[in-house]
């Protein structure tokens, strides 16, 4: 029988929510074996939470979940049936999450929390593969660093676990200080500081400040782990009395990196020097910033104590998630799938990576969402980048896909040769620039001109829907 979770009866629950009881006395004091939102995941001995969606209503599902064994459900409705176990709460996602805090609280369990505007899934996967190699780890699944993922994987935790590993995702301030709440985090660690959600927080200043709430609930005696050569991060010189640990590949970084070679899409090869010693990793991922996870997982490695050996096993270990960077390779091409989201950093270094591959090279690129006042010409810059770079190829999708061709198409009409000294000349290589409104007109060109030959690059934000793209160039 799987464990449950440890001391959490629905009595209890009710308490840390502010919830009322109705049902058996005996079944109040029983304890859950789970919790989860989605019905159809209820087992027996669970915890159901009704919540009302967009097109959705939990409520509608709970006697069903009753049938499936669940051994109490929460929701905001009156119970129809005093008989058995109900939790009726004013707010279940404010319920779901003070459940989630408490439970926390009472686990003796590290929790290392990764924030920052770029690579958060990337570095907790490196992270999570380099403790696994002396704890037992739970990390966050998929897209589960929001307000409500962030506690259903803290509901996930259980007595075998020693650290849990959470990537955790904000896009307005006041999100991350409830983050923080429901995390306690032991080890902060903050990618760097980009251009996302420059909508609601309004520059890098903002997103600083926004980013730096996951300290407001850091354990007394935690550590920040931070990218030391981000210019912004350079500005958090103290948190609650202790200097951050800094990772990168300047001189100055506690963890840093040199003697790197580029394997271009098979990873990349760097000596690693620590306080500890130095040693040499063979990344397995794509991209110069996984350089920069390797050494963020480094630094959480050390401050868990884990060997040099140990960690360098972890870094070779680490795997891509689906939907960022990942390499698929194909009958008649290469797809690099980094479809999960984007935005000009993100961009800039997705087509850097696609610079790496052998032979043709195609750009699938489509609209950066939630870039404020500047989305035209943050949006303008990436479509200039890709001609810059000399892709042979280049798509662009979407609404504001559209000001990325448009300066696509203006910059491969500039001046194509450059002086370069002693007479010499340069001449830029001549993109082909493609636009398409929406994605469905890219998929209709698609299936009647299938890629081949080629390693294309698809990337998007998420709301783009451009794994549908991934699919259909796996099945041509």
């Amino acid at each position: 029988m799987a464990a449950g979770m440890r001391g959490m009866t629905p009595e209890r629950m009710a308490q840390a929510c502010g919830g009322v009881y109705t049902g058996p006395a005996e079944a109040a004091k029983k304890e859950i074996t789970g919790a989860v939102l989605d019905s159809r995941k209820v087992e027996a001995g669970y915890l159901f939470i009704a919540t009302r969606g967009e097109r959705v209503d939990g409520h509608s599902f709970i006697d069903s979940t009753y049938e499936k064994g669940a051994l109490c459900v929460l929701g905001e409705e009156p119970p129809k049936d005093m008989e058995r176990p109900y939790i009726q709460v004013e707010d279940s996602f404010a319920a779901l999450k003070a459940i989630a805090a408490y439970y926390r609280s009472c686990l003796d369990v590290k929790v290392v929390g990764i924030t920052g505007s770029v690579g958060k899934t990337s570095t907790k996967e490196f992270i999570a593969s380099v403790l696994a190699q002396k704890y037992r780890v739970l990390k966050t699944e998929g897209n589960f660093n929001n307000e409500v993922g962030l506690p259903l994987t803290v509901l996930r935790l259980r007595e075998e676990h020693q650290i849990a590993v959470l990537e955790m995702g904000i896009s307005d301030f006041g999100e991350m200080h409830r983050l923080s709440q429901i995390a306690q985090p032991d080890i902060c660690v903050i990618t760097n500081i980009g251009q996302c959600h420059l909508e609601k927080l309004g520059d890098r200043a903002g997103i600083l400040r926004a980013k730096s709430e996951i300290f407001d609930f850091m354990k007394a005696d935690g550590t920040v782990i931070v990218q030391g050569d981000d210019d912004m991060l350079a500005t958090v010189k103290e948190v609650k009395g202790k200097a951050p640990v800094r990772f990168g590949k300047g001189e100055t970084n506690q963890v840093r990196a040199d003697g790197i070679v580029n394997r271009g899409l098979f990873g990349s090869e760097a000596l690693i020097h620590t306080g500890c010693g130095d040693f040499q990793a063979q990344i397995p991922l794509p991209g110069e910033h996984m350089i920069l996870n390797a050494l963020a997982a480094t630094a959480v490695g050390l401050e868990l104590k884990l060997s040099l050996e140990q960690i360098q096993s972890g870094i070779e270990k680490a795997q891509a998630v689906g939907g960022r960077s990942n390499i698929k390779r194909l009958k008649k091409l290469t797809v690099i799938d980094d479809c999960y989201n984007a935005n000009p950093v993100s961009m800039k270094a997705a087509l850097e990576l696609l610079c790496t591959a052998e032979g043709h090279k195609t750009a699938i690129l489509g609209d950066m969402f939630e870039l404020g006042e500047n989305e035209v010409s943050l949006h303008e810059e990436i479509g200039a980048y890709a001609v810059e770079k000399g892709i042979d190829r280049i798509c662009l999708v979407g609404s504001l896909g559209r000001h990325m061709y448009e300066k696509a198409v203006k910059t491969a009409a500039s001046p194509e040769v450059q002086q370069t000294g002693e007479g010499q000349q340069n001449s830029r290589k001549e993109s082909v620039i493609e636009y398409y409104a929406t994605r469905e007109e890219l998929l209709e060109e698609l299936k009647k001109h299938p890629l081949q030959q080629t390693t294309a690059l698809v990337k998007a934000s998420h709301g783009m829907g451009f794994d549908a793209v991934v699919k259909l160039l796996e099945e041509l």
